[in-house]
């Protein structure tokens, strides 16, 4: 069960449009930090995902427990979702 999903972006990022697409898609509500409106926020992007890249979405479970997934890596998305 999920507790929230969270989604590091950009404006010019391909890659986090087709994220949210998908999470859109299948009915998953989510957080949107953008980097260019919240640059504040480029360091706790990389400390959570070790990259320099986005996207970074954050599944939060039930039991607090968090899957990274960085980049559009639906292979590991969409397990993280259930």
């Amino acid at each position: 069960m999920l507790k929230g999903v969270t989604i590091f972006t950009t404006n010019t990022c391909a890659y986090c449009q087709m994220v949210k697409k998908y999470l859109n898609i299948k009915g998953v509500s989510y957080e949107e930090v953008n980097l260019d409106e919240n640059p504040h926020r480029r360091s706790e992007a990389m400390e959570i995902s070790g990259a320099l890249t986005v996207p970074v979405t954050v599944v939060t479970k039930k039991d607090d427990t968090r899957e990274i997934i960085v980049g559009y890596n639906l292979s590991k998305l969409a397990p993280a979702l259930v």
